[in-house]
């Protein structure tokens, strides 16, 4: 017998049944009805059997299948758990990161005014002034970051950044734009063979900056700024205290002139090979690199003097996780030398013009604490000292006293205050043709800010209006003719305003 798809309905099904053969029969008499109903009885009792057979096998079938549903559920939500968690912590998926700043920089007169961190005689050697009010420019950083996780446990993380920056204020500014891949490079770390020292060790290969530079971003410099294009392994552990970096970048020197009797003809062409290796001990760090750029000293240099080949640079650093032992907060502090191309204490092995005799000293602090529940304060000293730098007997002597002052008025409003002294002494010795000059600068800094979200130093997105007022020396005006000290309407004495926007994420 076939059984329907739909179960029947007991009792209609077998009267109507009963129905239709009585009328088909024409059967009148009691006996045969009696016979009659003992077979639609008989059919009925069929039909009830097969419908609880074909019950039963349905319910085995739905058991079944549901537990071969629970069973695969099981281990896919443990397999989309695993991977959910992975994307979550970062571990795994594609992520994008972002740096950027925009606002208008306005002068007293009505038009763009002269600005950036580096706009006095001493901001070409790293003499950084101050950004707050002070930044003309439109700067923005897009990161795209794709990380792997594999059956193995090993990991891979793949970066690229792209970076442009422009002064203009036109929505159009592609004849001005200087976008540039920043960053492409791959790392990979957990590497199941990787054993003994290397086991919590990462391996890269790429053009990146430094995983461990750092900074002071109220001045917009940093202590230390390592990239290039190479290759290199972090967080060896040597020791139980000591966790060590080694590196290996390099970067061009090109189109440089070698021939005083046609230098726009004959240049020259190297490549810098910084090998770097950067120690941790504790809060403690020891970075040293040496520098070869084989050729280079083959360049045509004002003076005739010889251009560096080659140098080393050394810098001893503390990472504070408090305010100077005075409050919580955190400081940073660094004491960094080189020689040779290692005299670029800032920007390692990035310029080629440096002498073979060129010698710098640099000092940097700065830290972060609370004064009250709503005060918050910045300090920041970034110091210099360099000779023969590019020519014999040059001095680059200057110093650079900022802080940078908050109070938070509302959860969403607050005050931002900045402060910036310079000292500079500089003695080009004609390099570039300019003049000596010795002399300060001030700048002085009020900034209402919008924020989603006040609460420390390092809370973004925010949008600030800004007054700024600035001043120095009159003689620091005669230092160069390229500058913005005495250009026309910028002599000293300037204020400007403006609005701006800074975001990272």
């Amino acid at each position: 017998m076939t059984i329907p798809t739909q179960r029947p309905r007991k009792s209609p099904l077998v009267m109507a049944i009963a129905a239709a053969a009585l009328g088909a029969s024409g059967l009148a008499s009691a006996q045969g009805s009696s016979d009659l109903e003992a077979r639609l009885a008989e059919l009925e009792q069929r039909i009830v059997a097969a419908e609880q057979r074909a019950a039963a096998a349905e319910r085995r079938a739905d058991e079944a299948e549901q537990q071969m549903a629970e069973q695969l559920s099981d281990e896919e939500l443990e397999s989309r758990l695993a991977a959910v968690e992975r994307q979550a912590s970062g571990e795994e998926g594609f992520s994008f990161n972002a740096y950027a700043r925009s606002g208008l920089l306005i002068g007293d007169g009505g038009k763009s005014a002269e600005g950036g961190p580096y706009l006095t005689p001493a901001g070409a050697q790293g003499g950084a002034v101050g950004r707050l009010g002070n930044e003309p420019d439109t700067y923005a950083e897009a990161i795209l970051n794709y990380k792997m996780r594999f059956d193995n446990g090993a990991k891979a993380h793949y970066r690229t950044m792209i970076a442009d920056g422009v002064e203009t204020s036109n929505d159009w500014t592609s004849d001005e734009s200087s976008l540039n891949v920043r960053q492409v490079y791959v790392e990979f770390s957990d590497l199941p063979s990787f054993t003994g020292a290397f086991e919590n060790a990462s391996i890269w290969a790429g053009k990146r900056f430094d995983r461990d530079n750092f900074d002071i971003h109220w001045l917009d410099s940093d202590f230390i700024f390592l990239a290039g294009t190479g290759g290199g392994i972090y967080d060896m552990r040597l020791a139980d205290n000591w966790t060590s970096n080694l590196s290996i970048y390099g970067r061009s020197f090109t189109d440089f002139p070698v021939d005083s009797m046609n230098p726009a003809a004959d240049t020259g062409s190297t490549d810098n090979l910084i090998l770097t290796s950067n120690n941790y001990f504790g809060n403690w760090q020891w970075m040293v690199s040496g520098m070869n750029a084989t050729d280079n000293d083959e360049r045509l240099t004002e003076g005739n003097i010889d251009a560096a080949d080659d140098g080393i640079h050394t810098m001893v650093a503390y990472h504070g996780d408090d305010f100077f032992g005075l409050s919580d907060g955190s400081f940073k502090a660094a004491l960094m030398h080189g020689q040779g191309l290692g005299a670029e204490t800032k920007s390692l092995g990035s310029n080629g013009n440096l002498s073979d005799d060129a010698t710098a000293t640099r000092l940097g602090l700065y830290g972060t604490t609370y004064l009250a529940p709503d005060w918050r304060v910045a300090p920041a000293i970034l110091a210099e000292t360099s000779e023969d730098r590019y020519v014999a007997g040059d001095q680059y002597d200057w110093a650079t006293f900022n802080v940078r002052l908050a109070n938070e008025l509302t959860e969403n409003f607050e005050m931002q205050y900045e402060g910036s002294y310079q000292w500079m002494d500089i003695s080009p010795e004609g390099y570039g043709g300019n003049n000596a000059a010795e002399g300060s600068y001030t700048k002085f800094t009020i900034a209402p800010t919008f924020k989603p979200q006040v609460g420390g130093f390092w809370q973004r997105p925010e949008i600030r209006l800004f007054a700024s007022w600035s001043d120095w020396d009159e003689e620091l005006n005669d230092y160069s003719q390229d500058d913005a000290f005495g250009s026309d309407g910028f002599t000293g004495d300037e204020w400007a305003f403006g609005v701006q926007s800074e975001i990272w994420f």
